[in-house]
């Protein structure tokens, strides 16, 4: 983190260059450099310090002191073109006033000022547990959901009886110190988490076990767990699938992404990590880290609780027990040379060993982690939409609706009596609400003109309108007797459709 000297406000140094972009002056000023060629104007710049750089920069060097930042900038632009500038350092050079004293200077997103060198600082929240505050009761807010699981990986596998692979999910609060919270819900520091823990095998006991291991490449089936899975396919396994979810819920391809952290961005204990992320108004950013993270955790809270969690598998026992000596030289030299090129000792390898042919090992980790916050933001994002359409005499107006997918809409279907004023069709209405409300979540409205209901439950993300009329009632005719009309919310197409179908067909849209 680092604190602006003239504003004194904080910014995370690895948040610095996304508030930069989103900041009136720094829009402002790019629109008068052209950075990507290196082309810029004096008398453009000193224009612009003296104009709008004083509004929404006061404490840019370039505007405190114009002519001394242009007078060494003009010099250095000789040099641009054998070494070019990106965007951040312009924005460096701008907000340097004595280039040769200081060095170059990073600008404050809020004001331009300097802001002082990165220094830690906790993301954690404290807090104190008691009456008195001390540091023997000194405690910290979760700033994630899953170390619960991993702690409890005991009594859940004991009480529960179940064997690698499996998935432990949960939901709940999780908190974080952020500095700069923005962009709406989105950056919070409170906030609801959705975590899974799925523990495999290590690649070792799957070798035992199988006599392979099946690694990732593009042409692999995902569509099934195999036995003799490694972690890269349970890895991939679980993006496809976390993007199944997405698109079952509304968030198709269109609006999807994916990074795939660079071994230089991983976290150091991790082997893979990808980010899934949602295009927002204001830019790409992430919904959910899908990371593999080998035995890190499970790790960490044996070395750290003196209680094994390892489990014991007999049939792993059982196939180290086959391999004859050679055999089991060969594989000790083996999972020695993979250990040594992941920075781990050959002795840490002979111990991993014996337990393995023991029967056992601490499970590996595959943790798809979820922001729900961020999520329902997403799918507000994606459903929100504005349309023009003729109301009942024939007028434009602008409509607004939520397009949200049937299975995530609050509300599922509308109910709608044609006239309040008809009790024979108010009486119909509610024998209807009352068989679909066990089921779903339903609205009952019979107030207003039956066109203004609709354009409610549109606003609403409604799907679903069923109108009760007098055909319903049989009055023209037995073949439309106990039959409604079905409103889709998107295409405006309304269909008559019996009421004993009318469960069976709403359900398969909203599971």
């Amino acid at each position: 983190m680092s604190t602006c000297k003239s504003c004194k406000k904080l910014v995370r140094s690895d948040q610095w260059w996304s508030l930069m972009v989103e900041q009136p002056w720094v829009q402002s000023l790019a629109a008068v450099v052209d950075v990507a060629t290196q082309t810029f104007e004096g008398v453009a710049l000193l224009h612009w310090a003296e104009k709008k750089g004083k509004h929404l920069a006061p404490n840019l060097a370039l505007v405190r002191n114009p002519q001394v930042t242009l007078s060494w900038l003009a010099e250095r632009s000789k040099n641009f073109k054998d070494h070019p500038l990106d965007a951040k350092e312009f924005f460096q050079y701008v907000a340097t006033e004595q280039l040769a004293a200081t060095g170059l200077i990073t600008p404050c997103p809020h004001c331009g000022g300097e802001l002082t060198a990165p220094r830690p600082f906790n993301l954690m929240l404290r807090t104190h547990t008691g009456p008195i505050e001390s540091e023997d009761n000194l405690a910290y807010l979760r700033p994630e959901t899953a170390q619960a699981i991993f702690a409890q990986f005991n009594n859940i596998k004991d009480s529960s009886r179940v064997k690698v692979p499996y998935g432990v999910a949960q939901i709940g609060k999780a908190f974080r110190n952020e500095i700069t919270p923005r962009n709406f819900t989105f950056r919070s520091r409170e906030f609801e988490q959705m975590e899974l823990e799925f523990f495999i095998a290590p690649d070792e006991a799957i070798q035992l076990l199988h006599g392979s291991v099946a690694k990732w490449n593009e042409g692999a089936d995902l569509s099934a767990p195999q036995p003799n899975w490694g972690w890269e396919m349970w890895h991939h396994y679980w993006v496809v699938e976390r993007t199944k979810y997405y698109n079952d819920i509304g968030l198709d391809a269109s609006v999807l992404d994916y990074h795939w952290q660079a071994k230089t961005e991983l976290a150091h204990y991790a082997r893979a990590t990808v980010d899934i992320l949602y295009k927002f108004p204001f830019g790409a950013d992430e919904l959910e880290g899908i990371a593999a993270r080998g035995d890190f955790d499970l790790s960490q809270h044996q070395k750290h609780s003196g209680k094994s969690l390892e489990v014991f598998d007999d049939e792993l026992r059982v196939a180290a027990a086959k391999l004859s000596e050679q055999e089991r030289r060969v594989f000790l030299d083996e999972v020695a040379a993979e250990w040594v090129d992941a920075n781990k000792s050959a002795q840490d390898a002979a111990i991993f060993y014996d337990k393995l042919f023991a029967g056992r090992f601490i499970p590996h980790v595959i943790e798809p982690s979820a922001g729900v916050d961020r999520l329902l933001l997403a799918l507000i994002c994606q459903a929100y939409d504005e349309e023009t359409v003729a109301d009942e005499k024939g007028k434009s107006e602008t409509r607004v609706v939520m397009r949200f997918h049937p299975r995530v809409a609050p509300i599922k279907v509308g109910i709608f009596p044609l006239l309040k004023n008809r009790p024979e069709l108010v009486q119909k209405a509610v024998e209807v609400r009352d068989l679909l409300r066990p089921h779903m979540n339903v609205f009952y409205d019979e107030g207003g003109a039956i066109g203004r209901r609709y354009r409610r439950q549109d606003e609403a993300g409604t799907p679903f309108g069923v109108t009760i009329d007098f055909e319903t009632l049989g009055e023209r005719g037995d073949e439309l007797k106990d039959t409604v009309t079905l409103r889709h919310r998107d295409s405006m197409k309304q269909e008559r459709m019996k009421i004993a179908d009318l469960l069976p067909f709403l359900l398969a849209q909203v599971r």
